[in-house]
């Protein structure tokens, strides 16, 4: 029976490793499924990671922390479904009698553990050797499957790296464009100019392409939500969230000024946290402060006013702009308190810098800059 049961353990190891691995590196679509390895591992350690970051570090330090976790949960994961073969091969071995080159007195579960170990890293070291045909067939497969394992792994990360890559290009590109971080407000201003509403479609136009493939990309590799962009005052949610408010501000109340757009950016972005969402369990939740409170509302009217953008007035447009929002701020609040990022405002204070403004040598006022307002 104690054979029979390492057998079954050893066996049902294997597969659920094997199983959760092509789920993550090859299948290229969201599975629905709650119960899987890869996703029990990351919402256990990112709890436990955040909430110990959230404790020992100052708020300055505490995105560079948070950045870590992404790539060494990867490198995590991948240890563990290294482990979970070696031990799932080496219960195989017990269960099938331990046939090793080694003295009866010495043939245990940890000399089977050490056997799997170096044929899965496919060491060679040669000092145990399988002696039964069963044992070598064991032998065989753990070593071909460690091979396909290794060439996975390499394969898997520099496409990682390059859907990273492409994702912040757009972020990066947004800082000239919307602020740091990005608002609703600072598009409308920067786009007020006589060509600014052409060039204002385009960026939602471009947006929206960037959240169909960040949505794509995101279901398909789920861990890249985990990595942080490289400034702390930017983040691929401050971005959508940005997006979605300035979409908003279009549809509800400023005519003239692609609409249309504007509507399909929304919904693609929407698309985007909802599914997230989905994926991460973070059901939509009320945000505790009021984003864009009346009379931040009036601000805002009176600061586009001034930069040449009518955004209308009247409970009308108010009600619609209030039903846009409930649309994605609860999601937007949800994921915001899943992942640890601060959600941008609507608008900035009168003279706040950009990045590239900010220069670690630069001993001027970063105030006393000019901020631009045409891009």
């Amino acid at each position: 029976m104690i054979e029979i049961l390492f057998a079954v353990v050893g066996s049902g190891l294997v597969m659920l490793v094997l199983w959760d691995a092509f789920e993550t590196i090859v299948l290229p679509r969201r599975v629905t499924r709650r119960i899987r390895l890869a996703r029990l591992f990351y919402r256990t350690t990112w709890k436990i990671y955040s909430g110990l970051v959230s404790v020992f570090f100052a708020d300055k330090r505490r995105e560079s922390v948070f950045s870590f976790y992404g790539p060494l949960s990867l490198l995590v994961l991948v240890g563990l479904w290294a482990l979970g073969l070696v031990v799932g091969f080496a219960c195989l071995q017990w269960a099938c009698g331990s046939g090793l080159n080694v003295p009866e007195s010495q043939r245990n579960f940890f000399m089977d553990l050490y056997l799997s170990g170096t044929t899965f890293f496919t060491l060679g070291l040669g000092d145990v050797a399988p002696l039964t045909p069963v044992a070598r067939l064991l032998v065989v497969l753990e070593a071909g499957m460690g091979f396909a394992f290794l060439a996975l792994m390499i394969g898997y990360v520099p496409p990682l790296n390059q859907a990273f890559s492409r994702r912040e290009v757009s972020i990066s590109l947004l800082d000239a464009r919307a602020g740091s971080p990005p608002t609703a407000a600072e598009i409308l201003i920067r786009h007020s100019d006589s060509h600014g509403l052409e060039a204002l479609r385009e960026l939602l136009h471009e947006w929206e392409l960037w959240s169909a493939e960040f949505l794509e990309i995101h279901l398909s590799y789920p861990v890249l939500a985990y990595f942080r962009s490289q400034h702390d005052n930017q983040s691929w949610l401050a971005a959508l969230t940005t997006i979605l408010d300035a979409s908003a501000l279009v549809m509800a109340g400023i005519e003239g000024a692609c609409e249309r757009q504007a509507h399909r950016t929304f919904a693609m972005a929407r698309h985007v946290l909802v599914d997230l969402a989905i994926v991460f369990y973070a059901p939509p939740i009320e945000n505790e402060n009021d984003r864009l409170s009346p009379e931040d509302l009036n601000l805002l009217r009176s600061t586009l006013a001034k930069a040449g953008i009518n955004l209308h007035e009247g409970v009308g447009v108010n009600r619609e702009l209030t039903e846009l929002r409930r649309m994605y701020e609860p999601y937007v609040a949800s994921l915001a308190r899943y992942f640890r990022i601060n959600v941008p405002p609507w608008m900035h204070a009168s003279g706040h810098p950009d990045n590239w403004q900010i220069s670690l040598w630069d001993t001027r006022s970063p105030r006393s800059r000019r901020e631009p307002r045409h891009f």
